[in-house]
């Protein structure tokens, strides 16, 4: 029983000191983050890959890169996360570029765009169930 005690204490201390990286989205080297001002979708998508999400209500594009280590099984370090934002016109010209950090997640401020919900304000059961319910009898004169 001591010999089973002392098994698994050795495996939990070898386990608990290797190390591990792990990447989450994109996987990006430092340098493409200083230069990330790209003027169109063609040279975007040759530089850093398909995006991780593309929205195409608002025509943006947003790619998610993290890198973190974990030491032990109680410590884990993140060495950073970011999410890059850039929005298109019509003509695939990026005219917005944002970064944003979810390592420093309190700095980060909610926006205040809001989607327009047209489809509530004409009645959500009416748009949906529009045909359903009790059917009008037909005149059956010729």
């Amino acid at each position: 029983m001591s010999r089973l005690i002392i098994y698994i204490s050795i495996l939990f201390i070898i386990t608990s000191c290797s190390n591990e990286t792990t990447y989450s989205g994109k996987i990006l080297n430092q340098d493409k983050f200083q230069d990330i001002n790209f003027t169109n979708k063609e040279k975007l998508i040759s530089e850093l890959g398909n995006p991780s999400y593309i929205d195409p209500i608002q025509n943006k594009f947003f790619y998610f890169s993290e890198k973190s280590e974990k030491k032990s099984i109680f410590k884990k370090k993140i060495n950073y996360s970011y999410i890059f934002v850039f929005k298109m016109d019509d003509k695939n010209q990026i005219i917005e570029t944002k970064v944003f950090n979810t390592k420093e997640i309190k700095n980060i401020k909610f926006s205040e765009d809001k989607t327009s919900n047209e489809i509530v304000q004409r009645g959500l059961l009416e748009r949906v169930f529009g045909g359903v319910g009790t059917q009008q009898e037909l005149p059956t004169t010729p």
